[in-house]
């Protein structure tokens, strides 16, 4: 009896031993699950819970635009409003290092806060108190404004729940409407909207970052050693090609230009020849960025780039140098041409001025600008062949500078040319260019036939200094070299011989340019009458070429021919030379003759 009892009773321990072991191994795994396999998911549950997580933003400066030597063109600042809100300027909970609990004063967190902001912790007091006194409800009370990103963060670090800010978030323009056409603008909230702070945004733009940190569930209050900081990114700074004190003078020049010419608008473009980079690109009117509703529509972008045009004379010198190119003749070669012709095909074509039959050398018929002798010129090449030269030289593409609302301008298939047409686009009508394709076909003659893509972003450097430039392309030879030389030297007779020769002039420097008077469209096919865009483009020093200088004006009307921006380019040439101290020529002028024997 007393064995069978024995038994009973050791079973019943093992039995019991064993169910102990299962709910332990049970509970093992359940610990595990819990603080291991789903550690951090439950961390996540409980930070949610209660509100226990608490963060602030750190706010990213947008990165600054600057000109060729690193002036400012556009710059942001991040200042901080400080508040109280009165109703809860009391005393605070904290919890120590150690993890107890204490409490700080009222009295002793504003002087804290004062200490910050250079103020006494009295003031802060009575500030609160002055805001409860005039409404027992005030939950706001503004302290002080302006503060920088040091003390936003410094007085996050006080961790008082009675504290509120504001951001002040400000983009500024130093230098107001000088490039200000092509730097653009933002909204408010730093939202770009023109220009280059649009094109160029993911260079400029800030990325915000947030400090967290947990707080006790008992009390509210920052537990700590648990804060974790994201750093704010700062934007990179966009480096420009711009010079903006050559810019500034070409505005203001411009600007009386203009308006002394009675015209709607006016540009001036400047290319350095060997670099490409663009080193002013200016229009009047023109905005303030610090200021753009005062602009009207129209002139809140970059007419340089948007307005599209008949070349008129200018691109005379491209019919010019596809003909050397070809071979089909040389600066001497003979077209006799009188002052109006009706061809065999039965376009007609005249002059700007009345003459019998000249024996014109190709160099004449460009000094005297002779419509009649270019479109022989023309012909000695096929439609085809020009076509392809004028596409060459970039006439139907964007340039590589990509401005917002650049355009392409319009070039027809050769097949689709009539009689007229025929004739036209070898003195710069029936097809359509801007100002930057103008001036990058100038260049390309200037730097021995060869291109450099015009460029106006140099670069954009990090906030941790990493250094990117644009992607270009690569350099392309469009002419041969003599053809380049010789149409150069054309360019220069023209310069000295043409009808506003004697208002072009450099003292010791020799210059090739080239005139251009386009009509203007009616919007129905059909020109404007006595109504004008008007063009120069010229290269310095013909010997030693190194910039590019077009003048535009659309509409003058105190004088309607390419006269009118004679004044303005001489002024912009002189500035150019003397802005970057080139040297004067040295070898004299030697003209070529202007009629055959």
């Amino acid at each position: 009896m007393n064995t069978s009892v024995s038994r009973s009773a050791r079973r019943r321990t093992s039995v019991a031993a064993v169910v102990i072991l299962i709910v332990l191994l049970a509970f093992a795994v359940r610990l595990v699950d819990i603080q291991v396999v789903r550690a951090q998911e439950h961390i996540d549950d409980s930070l949610q819970v209660g509100n226990f997580v608490g963060s602030d933003t750190l706010y990213g400066v947008r990165g600054q635009i600057v000109d060729d030597e690193g002036q400012v063109l556009a710059s942001s600042s991040v200042r901080y409003a400080l508040a109280v809100d009165p109703s809860l300027a009391n005393d605070v909970r904290r919890i120590d290092e150690a993890g107890d609990l204490y409490v700080e004063s009222w009295g002793h967190l504003a002087e804290r806060i004062g200490g910050i902001v250079d103020m006494s912790g009295a003031e802060i007091e009575r500030i609160a108190a002055d805001a409860l006194e005039s409404n027992p409800d005030a939950q706001y009370a503004p302290v002080k404004t302006g503060l920088t990103t040091e003390q936003y963060r410094a007085l996050l670090e006080l961790d008082a729940p009675m504290i509120t800010f504001e951001t002040e978030k400000s983009r500024t323009y130093p230098n107001g409407a000088v490039a200000g056409n092509l730097v653009g603008f933002t909204s408010i909230d730093d939202t770009p909207l023109a220009g280059y702070e649009m094109l160029e945004n993911a260079c400029l733009e800030s990325t915000d970052g947030v400090v967290e940190y947990q707080r006790s569930g008992d009390a509210g209050v920052r537990i700590p050693g648990t804060t974790t900081e994201t750093p704010a990114q700062d934007g990179g700074t966009l480096q420009l090609t711009i010079d903006t004190d050559l810019s500034w003078y070409l505005l203001q020049m411009l600007k009386e230009e203009v308006e002394t010419q009675q015209a709607k608008a006016g540009s001036i473009m400047v290319a350095d020849i060997e670099t490409g980079e663009v080193k002013a690109a200016v229009d009047y009117p023109t905005l303030d960025p610090n200021d753009p509703q005062a602009a009207d529509d129209d002139f809140r972008g970059a007419q340089v780039f948007t307005r599209s045009f008949e070349p008129g004379s200018t691109f005379k010198a491209i019919t010019t140098a596809t003909v050397l190119d070809q071979g089909a003749a040389t600066p001497l070669t003979e077209v006799i041409a009188s002052g109006h012709e009706q061809f065999p095909n039965g376009a007609v074509v005249g002059d700007s001025f009345q003459h019998p039959a000249y024996r014109y050398t190709v160099n004449g018929a460009m000094v005297d600008s002779s419509n009649v002798a270019l479109s022989k010129i023309g012909e000695l090449v096929s439609d085809q062949t020009r076509h392809d030269y004028l596409e060459k030289f970039g006439v139907g593409t964007p340039t590589p500078i990509g401005f917002t609302g650049e355009q392409s301008g319009v070039l027809h298939p050769a097949d689709q040319w009539d009689n007229q047409t025929h004739y036209a686009t070898t003195f710069g009508q029936a097809y359509t260019v801007t100002m930057p394709q103008v001036v990058s076909a100038y260049q390309t003659l200037a730097n021995d036939g060869v291109r450099k893509p015009l460029h106006i972003v140099d670069g954009c450097t990090s906030a941790d200094g990493e250094v990117t430039q644009p992607e270009l392309p690569d350099d392309e030879r469009i002419v041969s070299a003599e053809a380049a030389e010789q149409t150069v030297q054309i360019l220069e007779n023209v310069a000295n011989e043409g009808s506003v020769s004697d208002m072009i002039q450099v003292p010791g420097y020799r210059i090739a340019a080239k005139t251009g008077t386009a009509q203007k469209t009616d919007g129905n096919g059909r020109y404007k009458a006595g109504v004008y865009f008007t063009s120069l483009v010229g290269i310095a020093p013909a010997d030693d070429p190194q910039y590019v200088v077009m003048v535009s004006l659309d509409e003058p009307r105190r004088v309607t021919s390419s006269a009118a921006t004679a004044p303005a380019f001489q002024k912009a040439m002189t500035q150019v030379l003397k802005t970057y101290r080139v040297m004067p020529s040295e070898e004299p002028f030697e003209p070529l003759p202007k009629f055959t024997e």
